[in-house]
C-alpha cells in the first residue's frame, strides 16, 4: 500500500475485535499456563500469541487497502492469498486440505478414547465448527463439562457431540457380551471383559467401532502404544487380505513432506511383510492426492553391501515389482540417495525412481522410529499420525507427544 489510511486501521480493529470474541486457541491457552482467557473485563483483545491473528487481520487490511484505492499491488485471487497465509501459519494446511474437503462432504462419527483430554476437547470444537466430523467422546460427563468451561470452549455434550460414560452407560452389558464373543479365545474371560469395559477407554472405543456405533476411532494420548495396538488387534482386527498392521507417519518439514514407515509396529519385517507394508502405504499416500515415490532405505546403495537387511529389501523389491509394476520404487539405497536425485544419478543413472522420494521405507522399527523422532525434534518437522494401516475399520493410535 502507498499509505496506511483510516479504512485499513478500522479493518484491523474490526478483525481483532471479532477474534477477541472467538474461543481462545490452544496456543494462546498454553501461553497462559493452560487457562483460557475469555472475552470480558479481564481480556478485551486476543492474546498476542494467537496464530489466528495473522489469518484475520492481514486479509482484512489487504481488502481495505484495495477497496480504498491505496493498494499498489492488488490481490487478484483472494482465496489463494488466504490459503498461502494459512499454510504459513499452519504448515499442515496444504497437504491436509483435500482430506478435510472430502471429510466435510460426508462427516463421519469419530470416537475418541481420551475424551477428557484438553487436546481432544479443542480438536472436537474445531471438527464441529468446520463440519469435518461428528465426535463421540469417551469420558465422564461431569469432567468433560468442567474442562470445557475451564478452557473456554463453546461445545456441549448432548447438544454438539455424544458421550460414552465408562462409569454408567446403558450399553455396558452389550459391550461386555460383544467383547467376550470376539476375544474369548484370546484370553479375555467374562470377568476380565467386565473390568476392561469399565476401565479401558481404548477397549470401549474399539467396541463401539466394532459394533458400528462409530466410523473411526482415535486413542493413544495416554498409555503405551503396544497395549493399545493389542486391544485394536483383538477387537477391530485385520482388514481382509492384510497379514499385519503397519504404521506410517507423515512429516511436514520446511523442505517439503515425506512419509516414513514402519515407525511403530513391525520390529524386523520379513521381505513379504515389507512388500505388504509398501503397497498399503503407497495406496494411502495416494489418498492425500500425492503420487508415491518409494525408496527402500538402508546403509548401502544398490547392492554394494550384502547383509541380511539389504538382501531382505531386494527380495521385497522383486515382490513389489511383480504385484505393482506401475509403482515408482527403487532400492536399496542410502537416505541421501533417496532424497537427492543428483546423488542417485551419479550412483545409478538407470534407477527407476525419479525426483525426490516421498515415501521412505526403513529396514525395521528401530531405524524408522529413530528417524521419526530425530526429524520431529531437530528438524522441527510437524508430524501427522502415526497412521495405522491394515485394520478392518479405521483405528489410529496417537502418541503422548501430540
Amino acid at each position: 500500500a502507498s499509505t496506511i489510511n483510516e479504512a485499513m486501521k478500522q479493518a484491523a480493529v474490526n478483525a481483532i475485535a471479532g477474534l477477541a470474541r472467538e474461543t481462545p486457541s490452544d496456543v494462546a491457552a498454553r501461553a497462559y499456563g493452560g487457562e483460557a482467557r475469555l472475552f470480558g473485563k479481564d481480556s478485551l483483545i486476543p492474546a498476542p500469541f494467537d496464530p489466528r491473528l495473522i489469518l484475520r487481520v492481514a486479509p482484512a487490511v489487504a481488502m481495505a487497502a484495495m477497496e480504498s484505492g491505496v493498494a499498489t499491488r492488488p490481490i487478484a485471487d483472494f482465496p489463494a492469498y488466504c490459503e498461502r497465509l494459512e499454510r504459513f501459519v499452519f504448515r499442515s494446511g496444504f497437504v491436509m486440505r483435500q482430506i478435510f474437503a472430502a471429510a466435510k462432504k460426508a462427516p463421519k462419527r469419530v470416537i475418541y478414547a481420551d475424551g477428557e483430554d484438553e487436546r481432544v476437547l479443542r480438536a472436537s470444537e474445531v471438527l464441529i465448527e468446520e463440519g469435518i466430523a461428528k465426535p463421540i467422546l469417551v469420558g465422564r460427563p461431569a469432567v468433560i463439562e468442567t474442562r470445557l468451561k475451564r478452557y473456554g470452549l463453546s461445545i456441549r455434550p448432548g447438544r454438539d457431540f455424544d458421550v460414552v460414560n465408562p462409569e454408567d452407560d446403558p450399553r455396558y452389558r452389550d459391550y461386555v457380551q460383544t467383547y467376550v464373543e470376539i476375544a474369548g479365545r484370546r484370553g479375555i474371560t467374562p470377568d476380565a471383559a467386565r473390568t476392561l469395559v469399565r476401565t479401558s477407554t481404548t477397549v470401549i472405543a474399539a467396541l463401539a467401532l466394532r459394533r458400528g456405533e462409530a466410523d473411526a476411532m482415535i486413542c493413544g494420548l495416554e498409555g503405551r502404544y503396544r497395549a493399545k495396538l493389542r486391544h485394536i488387534r483383538d477387537i477391530v482386527g485385520l482388514a481382509p487380505g492384510a497379514r499385519e498392521f503397519a504404521a506410517m507417519s507423515l512429516m511436514i518439514t520446511s523442505r517439503g513432506i515425506v512419509f516414513l514407515t514402519d515407525t511403530h509396529v513391525q520390529a524386523e519385517p520379513s521381505a513379504e511383510a515389507m512388500a505388504d507394508t509398501v503397497l498399503m502405504c503407497a495406496a494411502h499416500v495416494e489418498r492425500f492426492g500425492i503420487t508415491p515415490k518409494v525408496a527402500l532405505v538402508a546403509h548401502s546403495d544398490f547392492g554394494d553391501f550384502d547383509t541380511p537387511v539389504t538382501l531382505r529389501m531386494r527380495s521385497a523389491l522383486a515382490m513389489i515389482h511383480a504385484r505393482a509394476p506401475n509403482l515408482e520404487i527403487d532400492g536399496e539405497m542410502q537416505a541421501d540417495t533417496a532424497l537427492i536425485e543428483a546423488v542417485r544419478q551419479r550412483k545409478l543413472p538407470s534407477s527407476t525412481l525419479k525426483g525426490e522420494a516421498n515415501l521412505l521405507v526403513m529396514p525395521g522399527l528401530t531405524s524408522a522410529n529413530v528417524a521419526y523422532q530425530v526429524m520431529k525434534v531437530f528438524g522441527d518437522a510437524l508430524p501427522v499420525g502415526p497412521i495405522l494401516l491394515g485394520t478392518a475399520k479405521p483405528a489410529h493410535i496417537l502418541t503422548g507427544s501430540v
